[in-house]
């Protein structure tokens, strides 16, 4: 199925741009039955149930960002039965950027994400097959691309360097209709480079909800969900971009 960019009825700059945040960070919880104190999660539900899993994602956000992590399974001995093999209860698509750890910021441990990481988490045949693999192999059935703030490689992108350095030039093309986009908004530079890199996010998305044979049949099935999300540097908050949530049949039930 190729999903468009106008996804269900959300227009491009709802969920970050709006000025009722604080209404659609509410409708999310309300996505996801999640209450004001809730901070665990079990993790053999988020094993079967993709969107339990996404639950277990946003509250281990929210424990990082609350600055309550209980940083689990990372003892010795999590680290020895490591050992015997992984079983994964999300992918994360994520840039290479040092300041965005995936397993911190969502305050997970030790074989609980698969992880494929690229500047702008920009990607090619390599990383469609790690996701596939996790998919077919490992039986994720939660995929989370995850952007963030003040990214350099979307950041370049912007600028449209004449001569970028050897394969740069790759990471620039693969981003460069999301940064068109942003710029035909007419925001000041900072929202500008917020929204290109929530558009970013969105393209990606849409990518992968369209790739076969194997992403886009499981998706459309029903068997799993691929999602967005941007990190916030300099909070520690994960907003799950709503443009990417409104399709899912459960988003659009509690409707």
């Amino acid at each position: 199925m190729k999903l468009t960019l106008s996804i269900a009825c959300f227009t491009l700059c709802f969920f970050f741009n709006s000025p009722d945040a604080a209404a659609q960070d509410a409708d999310l919880q309300a996505f996801m039955k999640l209450g004001p104190n809730e901070y665990f999660a079990d993790r053999d539900s988020a094993n079967s149930d993709p969107y339990y899993a996404l639950r277990k994602l946003i509250i281990g956000n929210r424990r990082f960002h609350e600055n309550k992590s209980i940083s689990p399974r990372q003892t010795d001995e999590d680290l020895r039965n490591s050992g015997k093999g992984q079983n994964p209860f999300a992918t994360i698509i994520g840039c290479a950027d040092s300041r965005v750890p995936n397993e911190i910021i969502f305050d997970q441990g030790v074989g609980d994400l698969f992880i494929t990481r690229t500047a702008g988490q920009v990607m090619a045949e390599a990383s469609y097959g790690t996701i596939e693999y996790s998919t077919e192999v490992l039986g994720t059935k939660l995929i989370v691309v995850l952007g963030h703030e003040s990214c350099g490689a979307v950041g370049a992108a912007m600028k449209l360097p004449e001569n970028p350095p050897g394969h740069v030039v790759t990471l620039i093309n693969s981003i460069k209709p999301a940064s068109l986009i942003a710029k035909s908004a007419n925001l000041g530079e900072d929202e500008t480079l917020d929204l290109a890199v929530k558009q970013n996010v969105i393209e990606q998305v849409n990518l992968l909800r369209g790739l076969e044979p194997v992403l886009s049949r499981r998706f459309d099935k029903g068997d799993i969900l691929i999602v967005g999300a941007v990190y916030d540097i300099s909070s520690g908050k994960v907003e799950f971009v709503e443009e990417t949530l409104a399709s899912l049949p459960r988003f659009t039930a509690q409707k």
